[in-house]
Order: structure tokens, then sequence, then C-alpha cells
């Protein structure tokens, strides 16, 4: 997993809420088992028309919007069935921060597994981001995870709450893989051990 590394960006707004993930990624698009290739159909039934040209009416295809890191969305984001590919292709498509005001749990522990940071706002707050954007589409905002702030190119500053654990996580590039393999010392020395007392259990056919 990427390093979360702070950065001013494009912020793209998707002003819908209840945005589930079979709208992030739909079903038939699931059968891949990488976690790459997925950013192509990232709201793949919004954003193409049914002869697979881009559908200009939807948000994200605005040229303003290209290039943007940060999604702007509305309540309730990532809900519906368990999917990890949606995160999968927020990442790919080029995503790595969602501000929103509310997500389904899942998907929120999804996110942080996948170097995506999802930022929670009172309801206020995004009212006052949707705005900016949409005044200024194309507008950047500067997002700095380690003094855990939002600063928008109108003079907005934000602070964010965020577990700090999770926070670690981010900055450090950690995933439940790279978690497990600071402990590679200890699994060395256990491994060896073992095959000292259990030699049965480590031999090949």
């Amino acid at each position: 997993m990427k390093a979360y590394n702070n950065h001013k960006s494009i912020a793209a707004l998707l002003n819908r809420s209840n945005v589930d993930t079979d709208q992030i990624i739909p079903k038939q698009f699931l059968k891949r088992v990488e976690r790459s290739g997925f950013g192509v159909h990232l709201f793949h039934d919004w954003r193409y028309n049914d002869d697979a040209s881009d559908n200009m009416d939807f948000e994200l295809n605005k040229p303003a919007f290209k290039g943007a890191k940060i999604l702007v969305a509305g309540d309730n984001f990532g809900c519906g069935s368990s999917r990890e590919h949606a995160p999968w292709a927020i990442e790919d498509y080029g995503f790595n921060t969602i501000i929103s005001t509310s997500y389904a749990d899942i998907f929120f522990n999804n996110c942080f597994k996948n170097g995506i940071l999802a930022i929670v706002v009172n309801k206020d707050v995004l009212t006052k981001l949707m705005a900016e954007i949409s005044a200024d589409e194309g507008t950047k905002f500067a997002v700095d995870l380690e003094n855990q702030t939002i600063t928008t190119e109108n003079g907005t500053a934000i602070n964010f709450d965020i577990d700090p654990f999770r926070k670690n996580n981010l900055l450090k590039g950690l995933d439940d893989i790279g978690m497990t393999l600071q402990q590679s010392d200890k699994i060395d020395l256990f491994e060896s051990k073992q095959k000292q007392q259990l030699p049965w259990l480590w031999k090949t056919a």
C-alpha cells in the first residue's frame, strides 16, 4: 500500500447522497482478483452512455475535475454491499481522499485498508466545501494528514479527526500484510522453533 502524502489537488464534487457500492463499481466488473484495473469502470453506469462514450452530464466527466485526487460527496457514501472492489476502483481511478459527512461502516474501513483517507466532516462544513467547488470548478484543496487539516484556495481551514492507528498506517503505507511483516523477525523465530519441535509439519511430499 502506498504511503499517504500530503498534497494539494483538484477537488471533484459528487453532490449525491446514498451512493452505493454497486454504483461505485457495478457487479459485472467484479471478476478480477487483482486490485488494479477497476478505475476505468468507476461509476460506470453514470459515467458512460449506452454507446460507451463519456456521459458529459455526469459530474466527474467535467474537464475541470480531470486529475482530481479528492472526492467531495454527499451523505452515506459507500452504502450497499460490502465489496472491497469499491475502494479499489476509487484508488485505481486516482482518488486518495474522500470528504463526506458519513460512510457505510464496511466501506469506511476498507478505504483505510487500501490507502484512501476517508474524512468525516459535519453538514455545515460539507455544504461550505461543496459551495466553493460549485463556484469555482477546478479549485484545489490542500490536505495535511499529519496535522489533520484541509485548506481551500478560498482560505477556508478545517480540522478533522482521525483514529491515531489508522492515521499511522496511512502515513507509513501499512495495510494488514504490511503490519504483519513488521513482525517478520518474530515470525521467523517462531517458525525456526517449530521446525525443531514439530519437524513433521514441515515435511514436503
